[in-house]
């Protein structure tokens, strides 16, 4: 992390959504890590909520937290793989008015360290919509400690430099 030249941590509101068709609230190791490491970092958990792999339900959840002013950032957790059920992206994709497509590219890049090219099977990505940033992470619990530890945490620190995604909220609906 660069040096800080606002030295003031903004918490923000943020709403965590695992896709899952097997996940229970017991079971949801990788939601949990997400609320637990959100709430060591000073943020504030708006919402947490367990939706199955179908597209419809998903647009629906994302959709009513795009549209309620509270949540800045929602992460979701699965559903970013290949098979037949992993349908996050299209089901999230279609929400953005922009996509931060530098999100999936440094994610892959990070992850390789980890898992080596298997990490070409992630199609994790992240976007805007009217003023939240949405962050699509793959189910493991891994991928979310390092997409939440050396990506999503820091961009959403106000305290960040030379520049950080917070800085941005409050021109995301510019026009």
């Amino acid at each position: 992390m660069g040096e800080a030249t606002n030295p003031t941590f903004i918490p923000l509101h943020i709403a965590v959504l695992t896709v899952s068709d097997t996940r229970t609230e017991a079971t949801d190791k990788s939601g949990k890590l997400l609320v637990d490491r959100l709430e060591a970092a000073g943020h504030v958990l708006h919402e947490k909520a367990i939706c199955p792999d179908d597209v419809y339900e998903l647009r629906a959840r994302v959709s009513r937290w795009i549209a309620d002013a509270k949540p800045d950032v929602v992460i979701t957790t699965g559903g970013t793989g290949l098979t037949g059920r992993d349908v996050t992206p299209q089901a999230i994709e279609i929400l953005f008015d922009r996509r931060i497509d530098g999100f999936g590219e440094m994610f892959r890049v990070l992850s390789y360290d980890v898992i080596g090219t298997s990490t070409l099977q992630s199609r994790a990505l992240a976007g805007v919509a009217k003023a939240t940033f949405i962050f699509c992470l793959p189910g493991s619990s891994g991928a979310c400690a390092d997409g939440w530890d050396k990506l999503i945490c820091e961009q959403i620190d106000a305290r960040t430099q030379p520049c950080n995604l917070h800085e941005l909220l409050p021109r995301l609906t510019e026009r």
